[in-house]
């Protein structure tokens, strides 16, 4: 899996795409101190060991470097950005059953617009899966030869 690169100063500035979450009654923000526990070990549970590492990492950055969307009081859906590797965005992940409402989208821009307000000028979408959303999406194109890219000498069990 190749690195993609987005242009975030090429972002629109319109929240919309996080704000039709409502429509399923899921917010997406970023969570609180408290909560840490909770959204590491759901992401451990739904996903995968490393992905619930980089999520802790997410909320040991201040400001936290995570968003995550719920549905009532239920997480369903999380992103997380400069986690592996400043200015790298990801993990990101959404609970089967909530798949195809924009949840994932209005989680990636959260994490891409609060990027850009920080003042970086580009993002990097780190072992890219599902590449052609991402093009479709926002605008990502491919890094040539990233592949393994920063993981290439990754301790995995």
């Amino acid at each position: 899996m190749h690195d993609m690169l987005v242009k975030l100063y090429d972002l629109p500035d319109d929240c919309s795409v996080v704000q039709k979450t409502l429509e399923h009654d899921v917010v997406i923000r970023k969570p609180i101190g408290p909560e840490k526990h909770l959204i590491v070990q759901w992401v451990k549970d739904k996903f995968s060991k490393a992905w619930s590492s980089e999520t802790d990492m997410a909320f040991s950055n201040r400001p936290v470097s995570c968003f995550i969307a719920l549905k009532g009081r239920k997480p369903v859906g999380f992103a997380c950005y400069d986690a592996t590797a400043l200015g790298y965005f990801g993990p990101t992940g959404v609970e089967g059953g909530y798949r195809n409402k924009g949840i994932g989208t209005a989680l990636l821009f959260a994490c891409l617009q609060d990027m850009k307000l920080k003042g970086y000028g580009y993002a990097i979408v780190g072992g890219v899966g599902p590449a052609d959303y991402y093009r479709k999406t926002v605008n990502a194109v491919d890094i040539q030869e990233s592949t393994p890219g920063i993981w290439k000498t990754w301790l995995q069990e």
